[in-house]
């Protein structure tokens, strides 16, 4: 047994966990969920075949990174503009309004502190889980799909954004806005010299390199990456905000078919290699036994299970003419899957800074865990059904 080799254990978890959806089971559970399971299986807290430390803990960091270069990547303003893009702004306000009026009533708990980073944490959408089920369930490129990355895009950037601007103690509030402002404009003009930059020899060149050893396309666009995780830790900005920045670029250069064999040579490098890495990570990473610490701590975990669903399912009212009444339930479990990587980041913070109770960071990740291990799976279970009525009702006719 190999106990103590940590790739080893990440890459087993890591092919184990597509294979078991094959099995005969009526409930589908989606791959990454079951990746954060093995994770805890073979984790410090339960078989103790691997810790957290030495080559996970350096990979950690840049595969949660991955994760929102991934979600950016996605993201086709052509597809959200409009109407989506309208609906997920307004839902996200409302989010923000119900988290503020929920966790006011939930700060009179002792043990819960630091109120502005509880809103966060529960307003977060976890847009890379999402893309990951939904291109497995084939919803990526549906209407209920394109919506539901409009709301998931808000909901990835906007406790990115907020939590840049506001909890960096780098520079001030004011100065943090100028280089919001600055950064954007940086990612705009990549942007516009990407798409507009195609010179005949360049495209030729980039692609006899895209087949050679020298794999160039791709080592460029991770170039961009780290040079954008750097530029946002400069800013003062946490390095996922540049991640995410730097999968936008890419994804609207390579836009079309000419973009396909890039993309897919990224898709493979990210999926194959650094999201193990992540989501088998945080269940090694997570310590379950925390959550047993005392009778608060065990409350405030189904508590918040409810308040995310509560808080980023409640924008569903605003798309009662956009979505069937089937897909209402499934649309708000969707938007309450949260960002593990931003809870990650948010909790970390909040505990090496002091304004976070420790028992309080390991309820809210404990609860994001469940989300992502139960919201997923119930809403892909109940589209399925709902699919198969239209079918039955179809065939009926």
């Amino acid at each position: 047994m190999p106990v103590g080799h940590p790739v080893f254990w990440v890459l087993f978890a890591a092919v184990v966990a597509p294979l078991l959806p094959a099995l005969p089971m009526r409930l589908k559970i989606p791959v990454v969920v079951l990746e954060v399971l093995l994770g805890i299986l073979f984790g410090p807290h339960a078989l103790g075949f691997v810790e957290f430390d030495g080559f996970i803990a350096m990979m950690f960091p840049y595969a949660m990174a991955t994760t929102l270069f991934m979600a950016g990547m996605e993201l086709d303003f052509q597809k959200i503009r409009g109407r989506p893009l309208g609906l997920a702004l307004g839902g996200w306000a409302v989010s923000l309004l119900v988290g503020v009026a929920a966790v006011g009533l939930l700060h009179v708990i002792p043990k819960v502190d630091a109120p502005f980073m509880v809103v966060l944490v529960l307003c977060t959408t976890g847009l890379g889980v999402l893309i990951a089920v939904f291109r497995d369930g084939g919803q990526l490129e549906t209407p209920f799909g394109r919506l539901c990355l409009a709301a998931g895009t808000i909901g990835e950037i906007g406790p990115v954004v907020a939590m840049s601007l506001l909890l960096s103690r780098q520079y001030s509030t004011w100065q943090e806005f100028g280089f919001l402002l600055a950064f954007l404009l940086i990612v705009g003009i990549a942007i516009a010299v990407g798409m507009g930059a195609r010179p005949p020899a360049l495209l030729a060149f980039l692609g006899r390199q895209m087949h050679a050893s020298s794999q160039l396309p791709v080592r460029l666009s991770f170039l961009l990456l780290a040079a954008m995780f750097v530029l946002a830790e400069k800013f003062g900005f946490e390095s996922i905000f540049g991640a995410f920045a730097a999968g936008l670029v890419i994804g609207q250069i390579t836009r079309g078919e000419d973009g396909d064999p890039l993309r897919h040579k990224i898709d493979a490098v990210s999926f194959g290699w650094f999201y193990p890495f992540f989501f088998v990570g945080t269940g090694i990473k997570f310590n379950i036994a925390a959550l047993g610490h005392d009778l608060a701590t065990m409350l405030l975990v189904p508590t918040f299970l409810a308040l995310f669903l509560l808080i980023r399912g409640a924008p569903v009212m605003l798309y009662r003419n956009d979505i069937e009444k089937v897909q209402r339930l499934p649309f708000a479990l969707s938007l309450a899957v949260p960002s593990l990587s931003i809870i990650v980041v948010i909790t970390e913070i909040g505990e090496r800074a002091r304004v976070m109770n420790p028992d309080v960071a390991a309820a809210l990740v404990g609860a994001a865990l469940l989300s992502v291990m139960v919201f997923p799976t119930l809403a892909s279970a109940l589209l399925s059904r709902g699919r198969a009525k239209a079918g039955s009702h179809t065939g009926d006719a």
